[in-house]
């Protein structure tokens, strides 16, 4: 919907293709849909869930076996997005890096995007 003719609208490194590929075979799903939902304390959040078909409208991204899905009204807010997925002592998940936010919180969990994207 957002997108640009031969650029994918979201980009995974390999190690978040690996461990999408590795929920959607544990749980039997085709794929993630991410997006994002009003919430947190910057405003907004990401959402991920677990699919078995894509919406008409998601935008359907897939590399390296991975399928991720971007919700529609998500796509402005995603596009250009690369997902990673970050193991440590304390911790694990995927974590965003979106051009699109202007903020986010300490905890990480929550954005705020740019005003830019609401005046299109």
């Amino acid at each position: 919907m957002f997108g640009i003719p031969g650029k994918q609208a979201v980009t995974m490194t390999p190690k978040a293709a690996a461990q999408i590929i590795k929920l959607m075979q544990a749980e039997g799903h085709a794929g993630l849909r991410i997006g994002v939902k009003k919430g947190g304390c910057a405003g907004m959040e990401y959402t991920m869930e677990y699919v078995n078909d894509a919406d008409p409208n998601d935008e359907v991204v897939e590399q390296d076996g991975a399928c991720v899905m971007i919700a529609p009204m998500a796509q402005m807010f995603l596009f250009g997005t690369q997902i990673d997925y970050e193991t440590s002592l304390l911790e694990s998940g995927f974590k965003f890096t979106n051009p699109n936010v202007s903020e986010s919180c300490g905890c990480g969990e929550s954005i705020k995007f740019d005003e830019a994207l609401f005046a299109k």
